[in-house]
């Protein structure tokens, strides 16, 4: 076999390039056969390791330090995703890092990648390989489905055609019969006038006779008939029938002749790959054992309800009032609206695009605020007044009270609400202006949700679970994404803080789910399958409204004090 045109050969030798090399220099870092070590040692010029390539192979090979090139790297840095040396962990530079032994990094990270390999070889390439095969089928599928609609326009035209020669043909003997009933009729005052013109003239010949006849008797006998004649026939008044000059409806003809719209859109196929002992490769943010107030932000007003996060750096927040006001960090207030109708808003939430929706109970709507830049009407910075916003009435829910509102991954809407009699309760997604989905009832055909005037708030989780705090089960219900019910939290088994009574409720990028327990002045924090694993009771004053940002930085509203506490509970 040549080597130089092989696709695959062993691996020679660098000093000679023919034989084949067992044997391998850690220092110059070449491949020897057995005959070229002897002289591959005899340069003096440094000191050589030559080793079986087998040893080669199954040995770790650090690299060299860059701060350090004498040194061999033992140690790896998360925060700075490079290995450094033993000399390195003194420096200020990698000072208060994450530090990760080099070896044991590699180990878990060997078994990543020999996890990913059998999931891709076994799994994922199988199924993008029956993916393929449907594309012939789906492309013949629409041949045929784009020709049998061709057929079925086709014969549409042939139905309308009939129908427009039929409309004539029945037009056509509607002329046919009008024509004689005008002739009729033309005839018959022709014949009265006639009989008329006749009697008038044998009248005119009698009356001369009259005259020069001179018959006293017969004169004096005479009777005048001219108010008989002097009444002329009813003259014939025809309106004559024309073809109407109407427009045709051409909308109408759509409709008889309508074609519904394509539907192109991606549907996810939910291949999901159990990876056992295929870990991440750091291991996952652990909880801190006392977490840290980050800034206490003042919002001015007390009786504060809900906070939520337009970025990192800006929140809005709402109270038992009706205005919805936006504060940066500082507590600088940078922008405030007032609701359309003039009630105070139940909930709040920002939508992906940056645009602010909240809930208004008392007329029974969701409501858009524009404040994205993309906007035609956008809010200007405050002067003393509110500032003007374009708000927009989404949805009207009638015979419904929404309660609260998330904006999911989606870009959709979950929003749950009572009925006006407070006898049931729901959960609707909403696609835009249209609900698309409806959450209501259990496997036993069970309420999932309590009814009455109970607070219920809701979020979505990562793995698209919904999470509702139900204050007057006294429980977090979460339901899969399908809406089957998954498990209720109703606190931890034991517990020095007494009752379970969940308000508000979030989740974080980790999955975990986070709810206030206002009466006991802390937060819940349970993982995605509802295990419980901390308290965050920090010297919170009746925390309600809760929010996580980008950072999993967890911000409290305080309905006592008016403040938003930030918090850092992750290390």
């Amino acid at each position: 076999m040549d080597p130089s045109h092989s696709a695959q050969d062993v691996v020679r030798c660098a000093l000679c390039r023919d034989a084949v090399a067992p044997m391998y220099c850690n220092v110059c870092h070449m491949h020897l056969c057995d005959d070229c070590v002897a002289k591959h040692l005899s340069d003096k010029s440094q000191v050589h390791s030559v080793v079986s390539l087998t040893q080669y192979l199954s040995t770790l090979h650090c690299p060299k330090c860059s701060d350090h090139p004498d040194n061999q790297c033992k140690l790896y840095f998360e925060n700075c995703d490079c290995p450094i040396c033993l000399h390195c962990v003194t420096s200020e530079k990698h000072k208060h890092h994450d530090l990760f032994n080099l070896k044991e990094l590699y180990q878990d990270k060997q078994e990543v990648i020999r996890n990913d390999l059998e999931e891709l070889e076994k799994l994922v390439y199988p199924k993008y390989q029956e993916a393929a095969t449907h594309i012939p089928v789906q492309r013949a599928d629409g041949s045929q489905h784009w020709q049998q609609l061709r057929s079925a326009l086709h014969k549409k035209r042939e139905v309308l055609h009939q129908a427009i020669d039929d409309i004539i043909q029945t037009r056509q003997e509607e002329i046919g019969d009008q024509a004689t009933r005008y002739t009729t009729a033309i005839d018959k005052q022709e014949d009265v006038i006639n009989a008329a013109i006749k009697e008038i003239k044998q009248t005119i010949h009698k009356l001369k006779n009259l005259l020069e006849a001179g018959d006293v008797c017969l004169v004096s006998g005479y009777k005048s008939s001219n108010d008989k004649l002097r009444k002329l026939p009813p003259k014939l008044k025809v309106t004559l029938s024309n073809i109407q000059p109407l427009e045709i409806n051409t909308q109408l003809l759509k409709e008889f002749v309508s074609l519904s719209p394509l539907s192109v859109k991606t549907e996810e196929q939910g291949l999901t790959v159990p990876s056992a002992g295929a870990e991440a490769l750091f291991p996952a943010r652990l909880l801190l054992s006392v977490p840290r107030l980050i800034t206490d932000i003042p919002c001015g007003d007390q009786d504060l309800c809900n906070v939520s996060c337009l970025s990192d750096e800006e929140i809005w927040t709402c109270g038992e009032n009706n205005i919805l006001k936006l504060y940066d960090l500082d507590g600088v207030l940078r922008k405030s609206v007032q609701t359309k109708s003039g009630n105070m808003p139940q909930d709040i939430a920002v939508t992906r695009s940056g645009d602010l929706v909240y809930v208004d109970y008392w007329d029974s709507s969701i409501n858009l605020v524009l404040t994205n830049d993309t906007q035609k009407q956008r809010m200007v910075k405050l002067s003393g007044k509110e500032s003007s916003a374009k708000i927009q009435t989404l949805v009207y829910v009638g015979g419904w009270k929404p309660l609260n509102l998330c904006c999911m991954f989606s870009g959709e809407l979950l929003v749950i609400m009572d009925s006006d009699d407070a006898k049931q309760t729901k959960v609707v997604r909403f696609s835009g202006f249209t609900p698309k989905q409806i959450i209501q009832w259990d496997d036993q055909n069970e309420p999932l949700y309590t009814s009455g005037y109970n607070t219920k708030y809701l979020s979505e989780n990562r793995n698209l679970d919904i999470c509702v705090a139900d204050r007057g089960a006294g429980a977090v219900v979460v339901v899969s994404a399908a809406g089957k019910l998954r498990f209720r939290y109703t606190g931890p088994p034991s517990t020095h803080h007494g009752s379970f009574i969940p308000r508000e409720i979030t989740t974080d990028s980790h999955g975990n789910i986070l709810t206030t327990d206002q009466y006991s002045n802390s937060v819940h924090i349970i993982d995605e399958d509802g295990l419980f694993l901390r308290y965050i009771d920090i010297g919170l004053q009746y925390p309600v409204g809760l929010f996580v940002d980008s950072k999993d930085n967890l911000f409290v509203a305080e309905w006592e004090t008016g403040k938003v506490k930030k918090l850092q509970y992750y290390k």
